[in-house]
C-alpha cells in the first residue's frame, strides 16, 4: 500500500497541470496520454481502477458494425482505425478473430445484404482484416455443427479484434504506462466536489480505506466518470450540453462451448446480436439490452433466463445450459450519449460515441468505449493543450507495447530460465518492460507456481504488491486478474493457491480482506 499513500501525499502536496477523475478506460486513456507527452497530472477513482463498466465489456475491441445499419460511417471509421492502432500497437494483447454470423429465415435483412454489409465494413477499415467470406446452409452444417440449423439461411464471416486478456488489466497497462512516466494514481479516493478559484481548481477528496480528507490542487479538470459524469457534473455545478442514458448489459462465463477460435454471433429474439465469446477455456455468452435508469445495476433471474433460452435455442448441445453452468456473470451499464433535450430518444439506436465538452477549464468525457481509447487519447491532448498547458516532451506516440526485438529477447531468457512460453506470453502482456525484473527474481519454477490457471508466480506477488494497488481481494481477482471471471467462487474460497496469495498480498489485514471479499453476494 505504500504507493498508494505516497500518491494520496502528492495529491495533497503537489500542483497538476491536469486532474482525472474517474479511472476507466476513459480516463486511463487521457491520464497515459498526458503524463507520456510530459504533463504533470493525477487520476484518482472512488473504487479500483476498471471497476465500473471497463470491466463488464465482452472482451471484443470492434468497429462497431451494427452502426452501419443507422449511417454513422464517420464514426465506424474512427473506430475501425482506432482498432487496426491497437491490434498493431499491441500485438501481444490485442488480435484479430473471426466473427461467424449465423443468418436466419426471421432474420430482418436478407443474408446478401448482410455480406455486402461486412464488405463495406472491411472497406472502412482500410482493408487492415481477412476479408469476408459467406456460406450455405450446408456449410454451417458441416463446419459448425454445434448450432441449430433447423432455421439458419447460411453464415458470413468477418474480422473484429478481442482482448488475449480481460478488459479491465488491459485499462490497468494504461495506467501503469502513466505511473511509469511520472502521473499520480490512486485508486479508492473519492472527489467529493471540485471549485473554481482564482488560482485553478480545488477538488476536495477523501481516502475511502483511511478517511483522510485532502485538497487536489490542478489547473484543468477532466470528469472521466463514466457513468457518473453527470453526478460530478452537477456537484461540481458544471451544467452540459450533453447528458447520459444507460443501458444493462449482461454476459455468462461458462465452460467452453466450442473449442475454435471463433466469436459465434447470432440475432437474438429480441433482435440484438447476440455471442458466444472464446475466453480461454471458458466461453462468455450474452448479451441483454435493458433500458436502467442508474449505473447501479445487477444481473437478474430474467437476465438468466434470457441469455440461456437464447442460447440453448440457437446451439445444438448434448445437454442445454442450465443456471449450475454458469461459473460467473459479468453486469454493467453502457453510457449513451444524448443532448439534454432529447433524453427520451430511441436508445436501442444509439451508438457508443463519445462526446468531449469544454468549459472554464473543465472537460467532460461521455460516452466511449474500449476500442475508441487511442481517439479518447489524442482528443483530450489537443483540448489541454488549447487550455495553455504547454507538453513538456514531443513523445510522438504516447500507447502501445515496446518492440518486437524486446519481446523475443524477454521470452529467449525466459525460456532458458525454463519459465513455459504461455506463462512468460502472459508476463508479457501483463508487463512488459518490467516482466525483465520478473525474470531476475524468478527462483525455482515448479516450486514459485502457485496457481496453475493463468500461471501466477511467487515472485509477481511482491511485484503486484509494489506496483499495482492491491487494496482489495477484488482488485486481484477480478481485475488484475480474471480469475473471478473462470472460477466460480467455491473454488476460489478452497484454492490453496489464491489462499496463499491473499496471505502474502495483505499480510495480518489478510482475513479482514479474505472475508471482505467471499461475505460479498455481489
Amino acid at each position: 500500500m505504500s504507493l498508494r499513500n505516497t500518491n494520496i501525499d502528492k495529491l495533497q502536496r503537489d500542483f497538476f497541470d491536469v486532474l482525472v477523475i474517474g479511472g476507466g478506460i476513459n480516463g486511463a486513456s487521457c491520464v497515459a496520454a498526458l503524463a507520456n507527452k510530459g504533463i504533470k497530472v493525477a487520476l484518482i477513482d472512488q473504487a479500483d481502477f476498471a471497476s465500473e463498466t471497463s470491466q463488464s465489456s465482452s472482451n471484443l475491441v470492434w468497429g462497431g458494425i451494427k452502426y452501419l445499419e443507422g449511417f454513422e460511417f464517420s464514426l465506424v471509421r474512427k473506430l475501425c482505425l482506432s482498432r487496426n492502432k491497437l491490434c498493431r500497437s499491441f500485438p501481444s494483447s490485442v488480435k484479430e478473430i473471426r466473427f461467424f454470423t449465423i443468418h436466419n429465415h426471421n432474420t430482418r435483412l436478407p443474408r446478401f445484404f448482410l455480406y455486402l454489409g461486412t464488405w463495406l465494413y472491411w472497406v472502412i477499415g482500410n482493408g487492415f482484416t481477412k476479408k469476408p467470406k459467406i456460406f450455405n446452409r450446408k456449410f454451417v452444417e458441416n463446419h459448425q455443427p454445434m448450432i441449430n440449423t433447423e432455421k439458419c439461411s447460411g453464415g458470413i464471416e468477418y474480422s473484429d479484434a478481442y482482448l488475449v486478456d480481460n478488459d479491465s488489466r488491459f485499462v490497468f497497462n494504461f495506467m501503469r504506462s502513466a505511473m511509469r512516466a511520472g502521473a499520480v494514481c490512486a485508486n479508492y479516493v473519492q472527489a467529493k466536489e471540485s471549485v473554481r478559484d482564482t488560482n485553478g481548481w480545488a477538488t476536495s477528496v477523501i481516502d475511502l480505506e483511511s478517511g483522510r480528507s485532502v485538497v487536489a490542487r490542478s489547473k484543468i479538470i477532466i470528469n472521466a466518470c463514466g457513468p457518473y459524469v453527470d453526478v460530478y457534473n452537477e456537484k461540481s455545478k458544471q451544467n452540459t450540453v450533453h447528458q447520459h442514458i444507460f443501458s444493462k448489459g449482461i454476459h455468462l462465463i461458462v465452460k467452453r462451448i466450442t473449442f475454435e477460435e471463433k466469436v459465434l454471433t447470432f440475432f437474438a429474439d429480441d433482435g440484438r446480436m447476440f455471442f458466444v465469446v472464446p475466453m480461454g477455456d471458458k466461453s462468455c455468452i450474452g448479451t441483454t439490452d435493458t433500458r436502467v435508469d442508474n449505473p447501479k445495476t445487477k444481473v437478474t433471474q430474467e437476465d438468466r433466463d434470457f441469455v440461456l433460452s437464447n442460447i440453448n435455442s440457437l446451439l445444438s448441445l448434448e445437454e442445454p445450459l442450465t443456471y449450475k453452468d454458469i461459473i460467473s456473470e459479468r453486469c454493467g451499464v453502457r453510457p449513451l450519449v444524448v443532448k439534454n433535450s432529447n433524453e427520451n430518444a430511441d436508445w436501442l439506436k444509439l451508438s457508443r460515441k463519445h462526446v468531449v465538452e469544454v468549459s472554464d477549464c473543465f472537460i467532460s468525457i461521455f460516452g466511449g468505449k474500449l476500442t475508441d481509447c487511442v481517439n479518447v487519447g489524442d482528443e483530450i491532448c489537443e483540448h489541454v493543450k488549447k487550455l495553455g498547458i504547454d507538453f513538456g516532451c514531443s513523445k510522438p506516440c504516447w500507447y502501445g507495447e515496446s518492440s518486437q526485438q524486446r519481446r523475443i529477447e524477454f521470452l529467449d531468457r525466459a525460456n532458458t530460465l525454463q519459465l513455459p512460453q504461455k506463462h512468460a506470453e502472459r508476463w508479457w502482456r501483463f508487463f512488459d518492460e518490467d516482466a525483465f525484473e520478473l525474470l531476475e527474481n524468478l527462483g525455482d519454477v515448479s516450486q514459485e507456481l502457485l496457481i496453475p490457471e493463468i500461471g501466477f508466480y511467487r515472485c509477481e506477488i511482491e511485484f503486484v504488491k509494489k506496483y499495482e494497488m492491491i487494496t482489495k481481494l477484488s482488485d486481484f481477482l477480478r481485475r488484475r486478474t480474471n480469475l473471478a471471471m473462470v472460477i466460480n467462487k467455491e473454488n476460489l474460497i478452497n484454492h490453496q493457491g489464491i489462499y496463499s496469495v491473499a496471505q502474502l498480498l495483505f499480510d495480518e489485514l489478510f482475513t479482514e480482506k479474505w472475508d471482505e471479499y467471499f461475505s460479498n453476494t455481489e
